[in-house]
């Protein structure tokens, strides 16, 4: 077989599908590890991890399981934040009876059967329609969540409230649990799913998903079967966000009540995934860096430069800016912030790496 590089563009087969088929993707890899496993649980304080670390992990995860959905099967939804609702009381009762971290990872699958009974219409509606459909799944579910009791163990408040678990004698979760250990967990948990969408999309199932986003009819017609993809998307779209909705709650946020579940959540993920880039696995972690990174800085900021500005304040600016991103994304670059990474990475190409 002919093997040739210009420059670092393959001009075979086996090299456009290896893992890595541009170094830059190597490199940025390497990097994000790096930073990821060894500096930032080294240097980060307990104020980092709870509003930046932590938070980016878990809102890169739900935006991710929504990209499968969205970005690469074509099928839109906005009942984001209640799957993320059924992993969180999934777990809640699971880790009756079993591990904490494996209460959360099969956490999931719970979330994946609601998903797949709520992705049925997407059958015979698509576009605005199926959008609405999963909406009204949305306010079914969180009214569920608020009025079966079982839920929640009959808990006068209607609470989940997240107790000091352990995991081969360290604390995982709950007050006594470190937020470097919960860090580790939710990192090792949140890296799994990555390599296991990576994987997903680069293979049959992926395009298979691509060809039902791109045109539902003539994929069916070259003999794709649209009930198993689209399905199929739902199902793993709704098990990564309903892990990640077992994270949400039990490796962050401590307790949670059944409005936490609310639809502003499941737009918070959308954007998310819009501004870091539909289709794009990397996008999901940029746009959660901006999108929960942002708050951080608009809050810290003005108080280190010694000025005073209420809270109030600080979060109609920054209900403006995201607002005003999502515009400049969707006008200039809707492929969002992972579109121009790739742009830079283009540009990098032509950089005299050795082979």
């Amino acid at each position: 077989m002919l093997y040739r590089t210009a420059g670092q563009f393959k001009t075979s087969y086996k090299a456009d599908q290896a893992l890595f088929p541009i170094r830059q993707d190597a490199v940025l890899l390497a990097i994000i590890l790096t930073f990821a496993w060894v500096i930032f649980p080294m240097t980060a304080s307990e104020f980092a991890f709870q509003t930046l670390l932590i938070p980016i992990l878990i809102y890169s995860l739900a935006a991710m399981g929504l990209n499968i959905l969205t970005g690469y099967a074509g099928q839109l939804s906005l009942g984001t934040a209640a799957f993320m609702g059924v992993g969180a009381y999934a777990c809640y009762k699971l880790i009756e009876v079993m591990d904490p971290i494996l209460a959360i990872l099969l956490s999931g699958v719970f979330s994946a059967g609601i998903g797949v009974i709520f992705g049925i219409p997407s059958l015979r509606i698509k576009g605005f329609y199926l959008a609405i459909a999963t909406l009204a799944a949305q306010f079914f579910l969180v009214w569920l969540f608020e009025k079966w009791a079982w839920l929640y163990n009959y808990n006068a408040s209607g609470a989940i409230q997240v107790p000091n678990l352990q995991t081969f004698g360290v604390y995982v979760t709950g007050p006594q649990a470190s937020s470097v250990t919960q860090y580790y967990v939710i990192l090792g948990i949140v890296t799994l799913m990555t390599v296991l969408c990576i994987n997903l999309t680069r293979g049959t199932l992926g395009r298979t998903w691509k060809a039902t986003r791109d045109m539902d009819i003539a994929a069916e017609l070259i003999g794709i079967n649209l009930m198993r993809s689209k399905l199929t998307a739902f199902a793993i779209s709704s098990y990564l966000v309903g892990v990640a909705g077992a994270l949400f709650v039990f490796m962050w946020r401590g307790a949670a009540e059944p409005n936490l579940f609310d639809i502003p959540l499941s737009f918070d993920i959308l954007f998310i995934a819009i501004i870091g880039g539909l289709g794009s696995i990397l996008g999901n972690y940029l746009g959660a860096i901006l999108i929960v990174g942002l708050p951080v800085v608009l809050n810290t900021v003005p108080e280190a430069l010694g000025l005073e500005i209420k809270s109030a304040t600080v979060e109609h600016y920054n209900i403006m800016i995201v607002g005003a991103l999502i515009v400049f994304f969707l006008i200039i670059e809707p492929h969002g912030l992972a579109r121009l990474w790739a742009l830079i990475r283009e540009k990098l190409i032509i950089w005299p790496f050795p082979h």
